[in-house]
C-alpha cells in the first residue's frame, strides 16, 4: 500500500479534541482494515457520518454461473458489451469466483444523483477508454487512458466522467490489493528491483468539505445484495485525514518491463497481489537479446491456475485476430500457448508494442450469462492449422 499521507486539517495527536469554528467538534471515524490490525486512516467530518434518514430494501446483485463447464478455453469480444448511461447498470461480472469478480463497463453517464461503496471488495477499476475524475472522501484523483485507480473496500466515490465514452476492465477483490511481497522492504518501501516505486502513485489531492444537509443517496453492497442507503449530510464533509489506507491511482504507462536473454515467465509482469490470485501489466518492451531466443511464450500447462489476460492495445506476437477489449481465458489443467505460425514468425523481432492486463486465480472461474452473450466460440478450435 502507498505510505503515510495527511491531506486537509487535522488535529496535533489523535483521538483528541479537535474543534469548529463556532467550537463544535469534529467528529472523528476511523477508517481500518482488519479490525484495528491492519492500516488505517483517520478522518474529520463536520457531522457525524451515522446519521440515517432511511434504508429500503436490498435487490440482489450477484452473479450466477451460466455453465458448469470450466475446463474450456474461451474467448469475449469485451467491446460488444453494451454501453449505459448508469455507471452501476454498466457494470457486467463476466467471471468470477470467490475470490475475484472480473467485470466489463462502458458508462455513458457521471454519477450525480447518487455515491457508491462496496463493503466487500477492494475494487481495481482499469481505465481503457476516457478520462475524468474519482471523486471521494480522501480528495479527488483525475484519471486517464491506462490507469489503475485502486480504492479500498468502504471507501464512498462517485466517478465523473469527461465524455460518454468510456470502457473499464474491473476487478473486485474480496481480499486487500496489495503489491507483491517480493518488491517490498522489511518496512514496505518498493525495492530498486521492483518495476515501480512510490513517486509512480498518485494520491488523492484538492480535497472538497461540503458542509450540505439533505438526503443523500449511497448505494451499498454487501454480500452480493445491493442496499440504498439516504444519509442527512454530504458524505465528503471531510475537513482533513490521515492514515495509510486511502484510494491511488497507478498508470500501466509507468510500469518499467523487465527482460531477459530468454523469455522471461510471467510473474515478471506482476503489477498488484491478492489472496488467491494476481494482476499483471504486459507493456512495450524491447525482446530477448539471446542470439538463439525465441520471442514467443512457451506453450505451458496451467495446473494450478486459470490465466484471463484482457488486451489493451497494440501487436500481439502470440496470437492471431487479437482486438481491443478481447479477453481470453485459460483455464487450469489443460495446456495453451501460441497460434500456429506465430512461433517462427516471432524470430528476430525486436521488440513488441502489445499493451494489456492479466488476472491469474488460483481457483477456478464462472462465466456468467453476461459473458455467454459476448463469446466467441470459435475460440476453442483456433489452434488448429
Amino acid at each position: 500500500m502507498p505510505h503515510y499521507y495527511s491531506l486537509g486539517k487535522i488535529p496535533h495527536k489523535r483521538h483528541t479534541q479537535f474543534r469548529k469554528p463556532d467550537g463544535g467538534l469534529y467528529a472523528e471515524q476511523l477508517f481500518s482494515t482488519e479490525g484495528f490490525s491492519s492500516n488505517s486512516s483517520l478522518l474529520y467530518h463536520i457531522n457525524p457520518p451515522t446519521q440515517i434518514i432511511r434504508v429500503a430494501e436490498p435487490i440482489d446483485v450477484s452473479p450466477k454461473q451460466a455453465t458448469d463447464n470450466i475446463l474450456k478455453h474461451r474467448s469475449y469480444e469485451g467491446f460488444n458489451v453494451d454501453p449505459a448511461k448508469n455507471y452501476l447498470d454498466s457494470r457486467k461480472v463476466i467471471l468470477f469466483n470467490n475470490d475475484v469478480h472480473i467485470s466489463l463497463a462502458a458508462p455513458m453517464e457521471s454519477m450525480m444523483d447518487f455515491f457508491y461503496k462496496n463493503a466487500d471488495a477492494d475494487e481495481v477499476l482499469f481505465v481503457h477508454e476516457g478520462t475524468g475524475i474519482l471523486k471521494t472522501q480522501y480528495g479527488s484523483i483525475t484519471f486517464s487512458y491506462g490507469d489503475y485507480l485502486v480504492i479500498p473496500r468502504g471507501t464512498i466515490y462517485q466517478l465523473s466522467f469527461d465524455t460518454d465514452k468510456n470502457r473499464l476492465f474491473i476487478v473486485d477483490s474480496f481480499s486487500p490489493i496489495t503489491f507483491p511481497k517480493r518488491y517490498l522492504s522489511k518496512y514496505g518501501q518498493l525495492l530498486e528491483n521492483a518495476p515501480f516505486c512510490e513517486r509512480d502513485l498518485r494520491k488523492p489531492s484538492n480535497l472538497e468539505t461540503f458542509d450540505e444537509k439533505g438526503e443523500f443517496l449511497i448505494k451499498i453492497k454487501k454480500k452480493g445484495l445491493m442496499y440504498d442507503f439516504w444519509y442527512a449530510n454530504h458524505p465528503f464533509d471531510v475537513i482533513g485525514w490521515d492514515g495509510c489506507e486511502y484510494p491511488y491511482a497507478f498508470s500501466i504507462h509507468d510500469f518499467e518491463p523487465i527482460t531477459g536473454r530468454v523469455h522471461q515467465p510471467p510473474p515478471v509482469h506482476q503489477t498488484f497481489d491478492a489472496n488467491n490470485f494476481v494482476i499483471c501489466s504486459f507493456v512495450p518492451r524491447l525482446y530477448d537479446y539471446h542470439p538463439l531466443s525465441i520471442p514467443a511464450p512457451y506453450h505451458h500447462s496451467n495446473i494450478d491456475s486459470d490465466e484471463v489476460l484482457y488486451y489493451v492495445d497494440g501487436d500481439f506476437m502470440s496470437r492471431k485476430h487479437v482486438t481491443r477489449g478481447m479477453i481470453t481465458l485459460h483455464p487450469g489443467g489443460i495446456p495453451h500457448g501460441p497460434h500456429p505460425g506465430t512461433v517462427e514468425k516471432s524470430i528476430g523481432a525486436k521488440e513488441t508494442k502489445e499493451l494489456a492486463v492479466m488476472v491469474d486465480t488460483f481457483h477456478p472461474l464462472m462465466m456468467t450469462d453476461a459473458a455467454k452473450g459476448i463469446e466467441d466460440e470459435r475460440y476453442i478450435n483456433s489452434w488448429m492449422e
